[in-house]
């Protein structure tokens, strides 16, 4: 048996969540009001490791911190919901990362964050017992850990090696290129690819041509099963985040559905991380495709319940309840 089910490279950070802003955000030294503000843990990676706790699953965190008071508090925020850190790297030079969401009435958000020590996170921090010791590998943040992201094709290649499964949430690239030929290479060792819809489109996963299996996004930010265009380079199984819509992934030549959980969220900050926990977690229990992106979708919307990405999220237990009550709405 095995240490742990999971081990989750990437980033671990203090978030400033504040909000919501009933209009723009205003510069010019104009101080504006809102209803609410807090500290909490942040980063898509630490976000995804809490949830898959909270799930049950034994999981170790792999990453860096800096040597400041942010750093204890992410180490002791993770320790808290029951991570490992022994493999938490303490960067004695470059500070822990530092997030500020400011977040919209109508459920967007603007992200200011100081990558830090997130800039050195490399192979290194993810030694070979570590990949030994787990049974899948997730991570998380792969465009804001240059040095990780050039040799994570490796990291995923030995844990392929040694017999874990492995998935990737690239999340956002801040520069805006969203690098192929940085990112195939990983993709050639990944099981499971976790986008967003609007990451998915950035990724190029939607072309505006073409015939195939995988969805095209109509105009906006949803992704319709409606259209489709020429799938993406294999091995990944890729499952698309759709917010409001729920969950989108393609089984053979048939594009499965699962729709989102009714419930009036708070704050929508690291729902979609909390789906990725819910659908490893899900797939190392031996869940098929199809009940593992429902399970997900109710991970993600029962989230955003509470304040800050971590706060509300739910059991096992309670994200069945969740997904047997929304089996009306079908996965299809």
């Amino acid at each position: 048996m095995r240490d742990f089910d999971l081990v989750v490279i990437g980033d671990a950070n203090p978030d400033v969540v504040a909000g919501p802003l009933s209009g723009p955000l205003a510069f010019g030294q104009r101080e504006q009001l809102v209803a609410h503000a807090g500290l909490v843990l942040g980063g898509s990676a630490a976000i995804m490791a809490c949830g898959a706790a909270r799930l049950g699953l034994r999981v170790a965190f792999a990453g860096r911190v800096g040597a400041d008071p942010a750093g204890v508090f992410v180490r002791d925020a993770l320790a808290g919901r029951g991570v490992d850190v022994s493999f938490l790297v303490t960067d004695p030079e470059l500070a822990t990362p530092l997030t500020v969401v400011v977040t919209t009435e109508d459920g967007d958000r603007a992200i200011l964050t100081a990558p830090g020590c997130l800039t050195a996170t490399d192979a290194e921090d993810v030694p070979r017992e570590l990949l030994a010791a787990t049974r899948h590998v997730h991570a998380a943040s792969f465009f804001l850990m240059p040095r990780l992201a050039c040799s994570l094709a490796a990291v995923f290649a030995r844990a392929r090696a040694l017999g874990a499964t492995t998935s990737l949430d690239t999340n956002d690239d801040p520069a805006g290129r969203w690098d192929r030929g940085l990112l195939d290479p990983v993709l050639e060792v990944t099981d499971f690819l976790l986008p967003n819809a609007a990451e998915a489109r950035a990724l190029g996963l939607y072309p505006a041509t073409g015939a195939g299996p995988y969805p095209r996004p109509p105009r906006g930010e949803g992704v319709s099963g409606d259209e489709v265009a020429a799938p993406p380079r294999q091995p990944p199984t890729v499952v698309i985040k759709d917010g409001g819509n729920g969950a989108l992934a393609l089984r053979g030549t048939r594009l499965l559905h699962a729709p989102a959980v009714p419930v009036e969220p708070v704050d929508t900050v690291g729902a979609g991380d909390s789906f990725d926990a819910g659908f490893v977690a899900a797939t190392l229990r031996g869940l098929d495709l199809a009940p593992a992106m429902a399970l997900a979708v109710a991970c993600g919307s029962l989230s955003t319940r509470g304040h800050g990405g971590t706060a509300a999220q739910p059991t096992w237990d309670e994200a069945r309840a969740a997904t047997s009550d929304n089996s009306e709405r079908g996965i299809h």
